[in-house]
């Protein structure tokens, strides 16, 4: 047998492993995901100024599923409704499945998937972001999946990218467990598109799991949960595991987290629509703030005003652009 025919064996026997149960390493989940494409990430990740003055050096494919390995774990019995899926970002380079983790995993009837190769020394947009979205759609394709669980979740640095994925993605995730890790929407996590912003609002919830004497991570945790109620957000629930630092949950945390990941909010119409207006309120007002003669300072300005309303300001930031490049 040549070598090249024993690479295609070992890559059949690695994908078909995907559809086994119990806890398999080194996956292959080979198919592409339109949602994991360059430019759709970027448009739903990058403020548009970004964007639009990266377009022509993002790839069509930012990686090749082929060759990435996955940890995947599935539950030996599959709900009537279907498995629910974890997509879990760890901040190591190498994956794992927590410890105890999978008895809570057999109890809740959720698959467990995870990159390798996604730690916090590899770049955001170029892997860990793309991977997640890849882990998600394989997983999807092979397994029989209730749309209504499927979450991202991560630790440290891999939780603060997984609450990029819960904002960029809320048509795909409908939850993110966020342990001892997380951001406010801002420059470093821009807003998405109004449609996705309106759909995270009304569907997503988010549930903070941070250790009770992680003193840092607690504080990241107030500054962002504050401007979640700032972008009109109120599906949240706080778990703290007592006697923990900057620890990676238990598996008695990581239940309650995915029991308050169930627990989604439908928001009060009335609060979310004057949220809503409060919110398009201050992006005009910042908006008329730009100044109009000066060239430079208005560039200067409109940076300011693409990364703090991202997504939701785009038309006006790109138009405004375009002006200014005249």
């Amino acid at each position: 047998m040549s070598l090249r025919t024993c690479a295609c064996v070992l890559s059949l026997l690695l994908t078909a492993s995907a559809q086994a149960a119990g806890l398999q390493s080194d996956v292959i989940l080979p198919d592409p995901s339109p949602l994991a494409a360059g430019p759709e990430l970027a448009r739903r990740t990058l403020t548009p100024l970004t964007a639009l003055r990266l377009r022509a050096a993002i790839p069509a494919q930012l990686i090749d599923p082929a060759q990435e390995r996955f940890v995947l774990y599935v539950p030996e019995q599959a709900p009537p409704e279907g498995y629910g899926l974890v997509v879990f970002i760890s901040p190591a380079t190498e994956a794992l499945l927590p410890s105890r983790w999978g008895p809570v995993l057999d109890r809740h009837g959720v698959i467990f998937v995870s990159p390798t190769n996604a730690g916090n020394d590899a770049k955001t947009f170029e892997r860990r972001e793309p991977l997640a979205l890849t882990a998600a759609a394989n997983v999807m394709a092979r397994y029989r999946v209730d749309p209504a669980r499927i979450y991202v979740a991560g630790f440290s640095g891999g939780s603060r990218v997984a609450l990029r994925l819960a904002l960029a993605y809320p048509d795909l995730f409908r939850g993110a467990l966020l342990d001892a890790g997380s951001d406010p929407i801002g420059a470093e996590m821009p807003a998405p598109p109004t449609d996705l912003l309106r759909r995270f609002q009304e569907t997503s919830r988010l549930v903070y799991l941070t250790g009770a004497r992680d003193d840092f991570h607690m504080a990241m945790d107030r500054r962002s949960q504050q401007s979640m109620q700032d972008w009109c957000v109120f599906d949240i629930a706080t778990e703290l595991m007592p006697w923990s630092g900057h620890d990676l949950a238990d598996a008695a945390a990581f239940g309650r987290g995915l029991e308050d990941l169930a627990q989604h909010a439908v928001p009060d119409p009335a609060r979310l629509g004057a949220c809503r207006a409060q919110l398009d309120q201050a992006m005009a007002v910042d908006l008329q703030q730009i100044p109009e003669g000066d060239r430079d300072a208005a560039w200067r300005a409109l940076a300011a005003f693409d990364g703090r309303y991202g997504g939701l300001g785009a038309e006006a930031s790109l138009a405004l652009a375009d002006r200014l490049s005249r």
